[in-house]
């Protein structure tokens, strides 16, 4: 009874409309819905999951989808009731924001840049496109609406008090603020070292640009100092409502100045909010549901939204910097960054591949202009260029998916030759870049990264002194990357490099201890590492796996389930071990277990939901006799740990790694393989499922009878033909297919298990 009251709750936000839009401001009842939007968009809340389990919230991002300029108020996460800024862009997710923005009602001498401003969370409204929120101390209504390279803020002061705006920076190094004439101003802020970020801002007012030296007020035409604090002060005649328009460039201050033209000179804040649902509309009614109940469609919905947050197209005007060589390039098509191949290659890309084959094909090509520019295919590639996180090279994984779904638009060979270098000649070494070293040389030698001995002192001095050598979790991800570099190649025709890259594959089986079943670690000489895999391996068992033990890189063989199968010795054997995960106790207590596994949160047993390398699990048991066991295992998790609150998310989200899993599961089916244009079926929540494909055709998935109890699949149907297996392929999804399914409250235990 809980559970089914907790998925149909009121939604919070339409009761903060009510709320914020009225008081104090004089706005009809009929007006309090205004920035719902349209058709599915009112489902969608960005608060959802802003406060995170252990490590990171998610973030109520407002921006246009994958577009550049993103915005949020900057506070800890939604238990605060405290704003410490406003940003005119936060240029990646999670990896700093620049030029800072706050409004005053004291006068310059008497302000403290670094003081918070105090809200309330029932007069704030977040919606992707629009957020405004009422500063109590100031008593100053500030709203924002996103361009795609743009903003417009909008402050509403109280009558006759101060009215100013202080400016400051998030970035160390060189900045300046510089008027350009009354109403005009320019910024430039250093990222990431040595990154200029150019800022243009017109007001709808004179205004009047200042700075601080030496704790005072000093009028001037150009503030440019390490720790930068300006302000701007407004005469006493100003309008009600002032209003700042802004573009970011990373080009030049020129182009700043035409991207605002291009998008902001001749359009209102009103204008800009109106386009920002249109744009928001397109992409999230792309995706029509029937059925479920309110509670399951705004975390659905949601999710949706937040697949939209990052790659981000940093294209101005017909070019773009690249922080892959340090240059301005040309160019006719997007140029995207921000992306976290590690968390995205699993469902995130797969998800583009159905819903935008276009722009999945632009980012592909993206990362082959990386490539050629920077010598290395990336693994998160930011504005700056590489950020070398976790472990493995899964963008040639991304690289085969795109291209065994059709997606063709980039180039192939160029994106060959990256995914070979970086499987020949880069190091392995999480969070590392570069060549590689002697532990690459063992790994092509051996078959298997080598662990240290319990207590041995690193030897190699390349490791990461934080990040470890994580020797399981190496072993396993590069055998899925080097079967996706064999796959290319024999796509390509490629024999010799199929052969090679086809056996590096199998890496993964010389790890396999039959007697624990489970992936476990060798030293340089062969032996055992006798560790207890819950738990060995220090901070996040970073020693041999990464973020999660070995319960859980167990199963981290998607591109092989038969081999893994194989070794477990018989199909019965490998379920019975699933369904071992799902109950094996932590053997500790949670506060001891989580001090050591911060990100193995959302936990079943052993199971944790609140990490990536999790995402397929539940669907293997579609490999096995007992479909039904993904049907049962995937609505607890989703009804479990994905609600439509504040806390709704088990883990880092990571701006769509893990949202693209709810979209999948949600509908009702998943991608197990990426590299493999083949669908795997759970059960989905809603009846009916419509994806308006860009080809202009149709995708549907009818659930009849569908429910929160009825979620075992009776019977299946694809265009009309009975289906008895949990599978189908890309090439029917894009062809307009239709998969109905009749659902009841108890398993069918014999559906789904033809193989």
């Amino acid at each position: 009874m809980s559970l089914i009251f907790n998925r149909t709750i009121t939604s919070k936000f339409k009761v903060a409309f009510s709320a914020a839009l009225l008081f104090g401001q004089g706005i009809a009842m009929a007006q309090t819905n205004q920035y719902e939007g349209t058709g599915n968009l009112k489902y969608v809340d960005p608060i959802i999951g802003n406060v995170g389990q252990l490590l990171e919230p998610t973030r109520p991002t407002v921006q246009l989808p994958n577009q550049m300029i993103r915005m949020f108020a900057q506070r800890p996460d939604y238990m605060s009731d405290q704003i410490s800024s406003f940003p005119l862009n936060v240029v990646s997710h999670r990896m700093g924001q620049v030029f800072a923005i706050k409004p005053t009602v004291k006068s310059i001498e008497g302000n403290d840049w670094g003081k918070k401003m105090t809200y309330d969370h029932d007069l704030e409204i977040n919606r992707p496109w629009y957020y405004t929120t009422w500063l109590i101390d100031e008593e100053v209504k500030v709203e924002f609406t996103p361009g795609k390279k743009t903003g417009i803020f909008r402050f509403e002061f109280p009558a006759n008090s101060e009215k100013g705006l202080l400016l400051s920076t998030y970035n160390g190094g060189d900045h300046e603020y510089k008027s350009i004439s009354k109403k005009e101003i320019s910024g430039i802020e250093t990222y990431s070292g040595n990154i200029k970020v150019y800022m243009y801002g017109a007001f709808n007012t004179d205004v009047v640009l200042g700075g601080l030296k030496d704790g005072k007020a000093v009028a001037a035409n150009s503030v440019n100092e390490k720790e930068l604090k300006a302000w701007v002060s407004f005469p006493k005649n100003t309008p009600k409502a002032i209003e700042f328009k802004y573009a970011i460039s990373y080009i030049s201050a020129e182009q700043a100045k035409k991207n605002f033209d291009n998008e902001l000179k001749n359009s209102t804040f009103e204008q800009q909010v109106k386009k920002g649902e249109e744009a928001w509309s397109k992409v999230i009614n792309q995706i029509k549901t029937v059925g479920g109940t309110e509670a399951q469609k705004r975390s659905f919905y949601t999710a949706l939204y937040r697949c939209y947050e990052r790659m981000v197209d940093i294209t101005e005007d017909g070019q773009y910097y690249s922080g892959y060589d340090k240059q301005i390039h040309k160019t006719t098509r997007p140029f995207y960054v921000d992306d976290w191949s590690w968390d995205t290659y699993l469902a995130h890309h797969p998800l583009r591949t159905i819903l935008n084959p276009e722009q999945e094909g632009d980012m592909m090509n993206s990362y082959v202009n990386m490539y050629t520019q920077s010598g290395w295919v990336p693994t998160f590639p930011l504005l700056f260029g590489d950020n070398p996180c976790m472990n493995g090279f899964h963008s040639s994984i991304t690289f085969l998916d795109a291209y065994r779904k059709g997606i063709r638009s980039f180039d192939v060979k160029k994106a060959y030759e990256g995914m070979l270098k970086n499987a020949n000649e880069a190091t392995m070494l999480p969070w590392k870049n570069g060549p590689k070293g002697e532990l690459e040389d063992f790994y092509y030698a051996k078959g298997y990264f080598p662990s240290l001995k319990k207590d041995e002192k690193e030897t190699v001095a390349e490791v990461h002194s934080w990040e470890k050598r994580q020797a399981v979790a190496v072993t396993l991800g590069h055998s899925y990357d080097d079967w996706a570099v064999a796959q290319m190649a024999k796509e390509l025709g490629n024999d010799q490099d199929y052969t090679k890259f086809i056996a590096r594959s199998n890496n993964y089986k010389n790890l396999w201890d039959s007697k624990t079943q489970m992936f476990l670690p060798k030293d340089k000489d062969g032996n055992w590492v006798d560790i207890d895999p819950k738990f060995d391996g220090g901070m996040g068992g970073r020693d041999y796996y990464d973020e999660n033990n070995g319960w859980t890189y167990l199963w981290q063989v998607q591109q092989d389930v038969k081999g893994l199968i194989g070794l477990f010795g018989s199909e019965k054997s490998f379920e019975n071990k699933l369904d071992q995960l799902y109950r094996e106790p932590l053997g500790r207590s949670k506060y001891e277990n989580w001090a050591k596994f911060p990100d193995a949160t959302g936990m079943v047993g052993q199971f944790s939901m609140g990490n990536e390398p999790s995402f397929h699990i539940p669907y293997l048991f579609n490999y096995t006799a007992s479909p039904w066991k993904t049907q049962k295992h995937i609505r607890f998790l989703l009804d479990t740990w994905f609600k439509d609150n504040v806390f709704g998310i088990p883990g880092d989200e990571d701006g769509g790694g893990m949202t693209a899993f709810v979209v999948f599961s949600s509908m009702g089916f998943y991608p197990v393989t990426p590299g493999i244009p083949v669908y795997t079926i759970g059960s989905p929540v809603f009846q009916n499922v419509t994806i308006d494909l860009p080809s202009g055709k149709k995708f549907q998935l009818i659930a009849n009878n569908c429910s929160v109890v009825n979620k075992y699949i009776q019977s299946a149907k694809f265009n009309g033909q009975v289906l008895n297996t949990p599978w189908f392929t890309h090439e029917q999804l894009v062809a307009g297919g239709k998969l109905e399914l009749e659902m009841g409250a108890k398993p069918n235990k014999t559906w789904g298990v033809s193989k």
